[in-house]
């Protein structure tokens, strides 16, 4: 760990380039259920309720969308979210009717790849029941 770190004190957050930082900051508060914390034109934040993590959005003036999947001299995806939900298909509607779109490449029958409304994919996948999760290997 690094010196000076206090988890579960210190923040912890991951953040994504994008030409509408608030536009993105909306777009994810309500995919993940978290509460907008920063809305400024060139920086917006969300975070979950009692967790010391959060997505920033950050202006990027000549942002380019990443292409998913790879394209040999595009711009690549350089980092995703991987997002568990409980019924994959109702969580696939409600990132639609909230803009994002659905990938025409899905790399895996169980996870659906959702591209964000400034281009960034990111993952809808069902977990494992929560009693087989909490069972001892």
């Amino acid at each position: 760990m690094l010196p000076g770190r206090r988890p579960p004190h210190d923040y912890l957050g991951t953040v994504i380039g994008t030409p509408d930082p608030r536009g993105l900051a909306r777009f994810y508060a309500e995919v993940l259920g978290w509460t907008i914390h920063s809305d400024e034109e060139d920086w917006a934040t969300i975070a979950p309720e009692r967790a010391h993590v959060y997505l920033g959005f950050q202006l990027e003036r000549n942002h380019v969308e990443p292409k998913w999947p790879a394209l040999e001299g595009e711009q690549q995806m350089q980092i995703h979210l991987d997002i568990e939900v409980s019924d994959l298909e109702a969580a696939v509607a409600a990132a639609l009717r909230l803009g994002g779109r659905l990938s025409e490449h899905q790399p895996q029958e169980e996870v659906r790849v959702i591209i964000d409304p400034a281009g960034h994919p990111f993952c809808l996948y069902v977990g494992a029941p929560e009693e087989a999760a909490q069972t001892p290997v």
